[in-house]
């Protein structure tokens, strides 16, 4: 694709970024055929290629953003399944993101939005915050058929059971048994704190089992993703240059050997640390963590898993969009979940995103709903026995859609090595924890 950026519009780090992945660009359209959005409304501006025209003809312009181009920007899931099928290798990430920058700094949207998106920022990184919203949620509940649509979507994502804070994710060490083989930190997180605390235990039960120290590291929180995809730059950096400098004062200690996140929205953007920081003075940490951090498929594949046992059990397994496409991990769960003793199924259309999409659920309910139902039906089709994703925030999305239980690859993989049988398929499988 042809750019004309001016001189001195190439003198910004972000417009010259763009520049390079708007140039490798030729118009070919393989990405609307994967793209979920096209999918569902149909329209070339809600496509990767849409898109891409409509953020080069704003950044080449360099004039404040208008309301077309936010309306179908905002309905991009950052899904990133573009990536996959570009035969080109655009990096759509990279030129969303700094298109979503471009918006909040030039563009005033309407009030109600304005109220909401500050309303997030200040509650979903929070793990405490987040917990009383949660709280509150669950009595608005029966009011919920009431309410406009995005407040409607708030209350319905609110789980009817919601834990109470886990001393597992306070700062400490966990030690391995029997001989180390490596020294990890854990994100802990900062929604997944609140909605499902089994999922960090069963994690730092697993690599435990498997010869590794967990440093759960003073001053990590939120890894910066929901307010990045928000174009909320300050905020973003800010919650990432405190999980920087928590990981490196432990590089510089006793050792890392990687950072394990098992969230896999979390780890695409805490792999682009280095991307993000690369003009800043911690430019130089912030490359190390990046190449430190891992998913906890990638550890476990590399570990190996113990000897496992469990009972007959299909498992139909969701691919998060921020794994297969973000992080190009396709392969390393379902090959753990099988080497664990599980029967693994795929739905159709694996690579289309089911909709969470960190906020996307409550900033686009309509699309969002329409892409779980979608997903839903595709992953009972298989009639599993459990379905298993390695994202929080596509366990809330399908387990609002059906009553199939939904749980983190890491639990089942913590259950057949030795760990409590994960506490949804209790309710389902009472036998199997006798």
């Amino acid at each position: 694709m042809q750019t004309n950026f001016t001189i001195e519009q190439m003198k910004d780090p972000a417009i010259k970024r763009s520049n390079e992945v708007l140039r490798t660009c030729v118009h070919c359209g393989f990405c609307t055929a994967t793209c979920p959005t096209y999918q569902v409304l149909g329209d070339e501006l809600d496509s990767p290629r849409g898109r891409i025209y409509l953020m080069k003809d704003m950044l080449e312009k360099g004039r404040p953003a208008d309301a077309k181009t936010v309306k179908h920007i905002d309905r991009c899931l950052s899904c990133l399944s573009c990536m996959s099928t570009c035969p080109s290798g655009v990096h759509y990430m990279h030129l969303v993101d700094h298109a979503r920058e471009y918006i909040e700094q030039t563009y005033t949207r309407p009030l109600p939005e304005r109220v909401l998106r500050w309303l997030l920022v200040q509650v979903l990184p929070y793990p405490g915050r987040f917990r009383l919203a949660m709280f509150g949620a669950r009595f608005a509940k029966p009011f919920a058929a009431y309410l406009p649509g995005r407040l409607k979507a708030m209350v319905s994502l609110a789980p009817s059971d919601l834990p109470g804070p886990s001393p597992m994710d306070m700062p400490q060490v966990f030690k391995a048994e029997g001989e180390r083989r490596k020294r990890v930190a854990l994100l802990t997180g900062c929604a997944q704190r609140a909605l499902n605390t089994d999922i960090n235990e069963a994690t730092i039960r697993l690599l435990t089992r498997h010869g590794c120290d967990v440093v759960i590291a003073k001053g990590i929180g939120c890894c910066g993703a929901l307010t990045h995809h928000m174009g909320k730059t300050s905020e973003s950096h800010a919650s990432a240059a405190a999980n920087i400098n928590a990981w490196m004062k432990e590089y510089r200690g006793e050792g890392l050997d990687a950072v394990i996140i098992n969230t896999s929205g979390c780890g695409t953007t805490v792999k682009d640390y280095g991307h993000m920081f690369r003009n800043d003075d911690l430019a130089e940490d912030a490359a190390i963590v990046s190449t430190l951090a891992k998913d906890i498929s990638e550890v476990m594949v590399e570990l190996g898993l113990n000897d496992a046992k469990v009972p007959e059990m299909k498992v139909a397994y969701h691919a998060a969009c921020s794994l297969q496409h973000g992080q190009q991990i396709k392969t390393h769960p379902k090959t753990l979940l099988k080497a664990a003793g599980f029967t693994v199924m795929e739905p159709a259309d694996p690579h289309l995103c089911c909709g969470s999409a960190g906020t996307y659920n409550i900033m686009q309910p309509e699309i969002s709903a329409e892409l779980k139902n979608r997903k839903v039906a595709t992953l009972e089709a298989l009639t599993p026995d459990v379905i298993s994703a390695g994202n929080i925030g596509c366990m809330m999305q399908i387990g609002t859609g059906t009553g199939i239980p939904v749980v983190h690859t890491a639990e089942l993989l913590d259950w057949a090595t030795g760990g409590p049988q994960p506490q949804a398929l209790e309710r389902r499988f009472p036998q199997a924890a006798e």
